[in-house]
């Protein structure tokens, strides 16, 4: 599917980690990864915890801060683009350093916005921050970790995702105490990922020896690579639309529109059932990364999202708390434990030279075709006059029944080896 060689156990160049300190190294690198994403994450979502708490500061409607998540998603891809092109020709390490930090000092200015207009203009830059983020660590970690770390480590980065969420319900307890702008100030912390990915963690030795080889000047540009492997991107981006459906499809209106709205539940016992899956979710990533270095990225990946079917009707239809709970345990264990591979598979499917690029523009791309889901969900309720129970089924069912199609597709007509 694409015409740059590789091998999915070690990419081409790369040094292979033999010693103690290689090893330590290897650590600090997914342990940086993993908390830069994680705190992207949990400043996103602090936004989505406020909204009510900023339209109320501003005196606006609702609707008008539902934009600053809109448009921070709309700018994702602009963010993959930019950074992961940079991260190709200068290097992984610098730019990594430099998404976390403008996403710190964009979430510390939004606690400081004096206008509306201010804050979702700071929220639209924030956008590229964090689309740029994703890519450039995912291709530090796959090019600096061990051949046998590479699933686990593809599922602790992917697990920053709901650590961040997770850290940021928790964050929310202090809203009375802090108001929403002492959280985001809180939120621009995060520049110590930062500061410590400059201390402890090299530059990717992969990327160090396509430098010293030459490969700067060889490199194709992001269009040639793509003219060159059409059929790949329309792959990858295709998937992680399908990819974002299930995810955002069991996430977005399901706390607080499904659980506390029309079942009713109480807003702690919400947040505990939030707490829970995210726990869930941060195990599921972990397991199947790890499973995907025993079976391959792709069956790991197709079994996960398999195990998704028979499990929507206890995520949605029972009325016990209990049952829901456990319900949302165990989806949220099988949806990010899918999402805890695709680092590893992505990052695989990529040519070397855009590796840096070609992961977040799919990931963002494919996210931003999903940026419909919570309208899609609520419009399928509203046409058949029915709860949220069925579309919340429909869209999640019908994104896992995708997933699991495309991945056991390519592994028949593109077989990767196992790493």
């Amino acid at each position: 599917m694409t015409t740059e060689s590789f091998s999915p156990s070690a990419f081409p160049g790369a040094r292979v980690p033999d010693t103690r300190q290689d090893l330590a190294t290897a650590r600090h690198v997914v342990a940086a990864s993993f908390l830069g994403w994680m705190l992207d994450a949990c400043d996103f979502f602090i936004v989505l915890f406020t909204l009510d708490n900023v339209a109320e500061s501003f005196a606006v409607p609702l609707p008008t801060v539902l934009l600053a998540p809109t448009l921070t998603l709309l700018t994702r891809p602009i963010g993959a683009f930019l950074c992961g092109r940079a991260a190709d020709k200068y290097g992984r390490k610098p730019v990594l350093i430099g998404t976390i930090l403008i996403y710190s000092l964009i979430e510390v200015a939004s606690a400081f916005a004096p206008t509306i207009g201010v804050f979702l203009v700071l929220r639209t830059l924030f956008g590229v921050a964090l689309g740029g983020e994703w890519g450039v660590g995912t291709s530090l970690i796959m090019e600096s970790v061990p051949p046998s770390w590479k699933g686990m480590s593809s599922g602790i980065l992917q697990a920053g995702y709901p650590a961040g969420y997770l850290l940021a319900s928790l964050m929310f307890l202090l809203l009375p105490v802090l108001g929403w702008r002492g959280l985001f100030i809180l939120g621009g912390s995060a520049v110590v990922s930062a500061i410590y990915i400059w201390w402890r963690v090299p530059e990717s030795p992969d990327w160090l020896a396509r430098q010293k080889d030459g490969d700067r000047e060889a490199a194709p540009g992001l269009w040639s690579v793509i003219r060159g492997n059409t059929a790949l991107c329309i792959f990858a981006v295709t998937l992680m639309a399908s990819f974002n459906f299930m995810s955002h499809g069991s996430q977005d209106l399901y706390p607080k529109l499904f659980l506390a709205l029309e079942r009713k539940i109480a807003p702690e016992h919400v947040t505990l059932i939030v707490v829970l899956y995210n726990i869930g979710a941060i195990t599921g990533g972990v397991f199947f990364g790890y499973l995907s270095q025993k079976i391959g990225r792709q069956y790991a990946i197709a079994l996960a999202a398999f195990l998704v079917l028979p499990l929507l009707p206890l995520w949605t239809l029972p009325h016990s708390l209990i049952w829901l709970t456990i319900g949302a345990i165990c989806m949220q264990f099988c949806i990010q434990g899918a999402w805890g591979v695709v680092p590893a598979y992505l990052s695989e499917l990529s040519p070397a030279s855009v590796r840096a690029t070609f992961p977040g523009v799919a990931y963002q791309f494919g996210n931003l075709i999903a940026a419909s889901n919570a309208l899609l969900q609520h419009g399928i309720a509203s046409v058949l006059g029915v709860g949220l129970a069925l579309p919340l089924m429909l869209v999640v069912g019908a994104a896992a029944l995708s997933v699991l199609t495309l991945t056991i597709l390519n592994a028949r007509l593109h077989p990767m080896e196992r790493a």
